[in-house]
């Protein structure tokens, strides 16, 4: 770019600053003529508020070195995202286009990767689970796992969307990952190959005379395969159930309401969707389906529910209602604690906003974002335990099941 260019960029950049504040201005008085203010703590937003972020987009535009590469649109959807974080709220979070397209293909369930959940606990990038016969869990990913790098990049402060972006690609093509993990004395480098990611649902197996059906997602398939699990439960002729959700990241809160209703009377509090006091409490009653009392009568069965630190959010739910209501004894490690509510907010065609509207509570009011599910039970899995195939957990679930 020329001099001539350079000027003309500079020139155009302080023009866009000035439509922006005359659309802003025209926004400001339009907006309190209809009693729509935008706000910040109550109160409505002024120009001169706004006059160090102009001040600095000039200053950037006029002085930094690299001002002729910058691309203006790409700094307008950075200052969105910052706007975004400033919540503090590792779900709050904006989409450009590419990012939008990725995350609606995500979770439409086809897209490539490696199969795991990823979030941000204790500051750390941290695996919440990886997928049943995922890449990432075949390459030895596991619950719990810092990640420190991906392909040499550093996530401090990373993004969890950035990270993704990273962790995706095509099929076949590979991603290296430095890891941090409970009781190795040194960092691990992990290479996982990219594949098609096929979500699992659901699983059953019979040990030592009690049922095991083990879930390792909530689709809006899980509730007719749960139904269909838990009639193969009654046809067993066994009374005593144990339901994996270890590794089970969640998914849709309706799954996690429906298959709760299998174990509760009409009525029962399953969880309470709190708004913060920015709109009437939403409360997820039981539909009343308690088949398992129906079948067997009061206490004339028994259940417990694994979890470990990859349960999340919808599994979460449902570990909570019934340890509440008595009906299940938790068995494992503490959850992972992700209790929050997520809205899809279209801002242009091409872009979104993620936005965390609401926190999930248990019957007993207890916010699950704060402090997970602890379990009645605490066993934990050594990594001997893994090297000899054992599984403690669930050995400690069949033994009170058989007391």
């Amino acid at each position: 770019m020329n001099n001539q260019q350079q000027k003309f960029f500079s020139i155009a950049i302080v023009s866009l600053s000035v439509l922006l504040l005359t659309f802003f201005f025209g926004s400001y008085y339009g907006q309190n003529k209809a009693g729509k203010l935008p706000m910040i703590d109550g109160q409505p937003i002024t120009v001169e508020q706004f006059a160090p972020f102009w001040k600095v987009w000039n200053t950037l535009s006029e002085k930094y070195v690299t001002a002729t590469t910058t691309d203006s649109q790409q700094r307008i959807w950075s200052s969105i995202q910052g706007l975004a974080s400033s919540q503090g709220d590792p779900y709050t979070v904006f989409f450009p286009p590419e990012e939008n397209k990725s995350f609606k293909s995500d979770i439409s369930g086809n897209f490539e990767g490696v199969g795991m959940e990823i979030g941000i606990k204790d500051n750390f990038l941290t695996v919440v689970a990886p997928l049943k016969n995922s890449p990432a869990e075949k390459a030895g990913m596991m619950t719990g796992d810092k990640i420190l790098k991906i392909n040499d990049i550093a996530t401090n402060d990373l993004p969890v969307d950035k990270a993704v972006k990273q962790i995706r690609g095509p099929k076949g093509s590979t991603v290296k990952l430095l890891i941090a993990r409970e009781g190795a004395s040194e960092a691990l480098e992990v290479s996982i190959i990219r594949d098609i990611i096929d979500i699992p649902t659901l699983e059953t197996e019979v040990k030592s005379n009690v049922y095991v059906i083990r879930l390792f997602s909530y689709t809006a398939q899980s509730p007719e395969l749960f139904r269909l699990a838990i009639r193969s439960f009654l046809e067993s002729g066994l009374n005593k159930l144990v339901i994996d959700l270890r590794g089970n990241p969640g998914g849709y809160l309706d799954a996690a309401w429906d298959m709760s209703s299998w174990f509760l009377p009409l009525g029962e509090t399953i969880v309470t969707e709190d708004f913060g006091g920015k709109g009437e409490n939403k409360v997820y009653r039981s539909k009343g389906y308690d088949v398992l009392e129906k079948y067997f009568g009061k206490d004339k069965y028994k259940v417990a529910i694994l979890v470990n630190g990859g349960s999340a959010s919808a599994s979460e739910i449902m570990a909570g209602a019934l340890q509440e209501h008595g009906i299940a004894k938790l068995v494992g490690t503490k959850t992972f604690g992700k209790g929050s509510v997520q809205e899809l907010v279209t801002i242009t065609p091409e872009t979104s906003l993620k936005v965390t509207i609401a926190r999930w509570l248990t019957p007993k009011g207890h916010n699950l974002s704060h402090d997970g599910l602890v379990p009645d039970y605490e066993v934990k899995v050594t990594p001997k335990d893994l090297e000899l195939k054992k599984d403690p957990q669930l050995d400690k679930a069949v033994e009170i099941l058989q007391n």
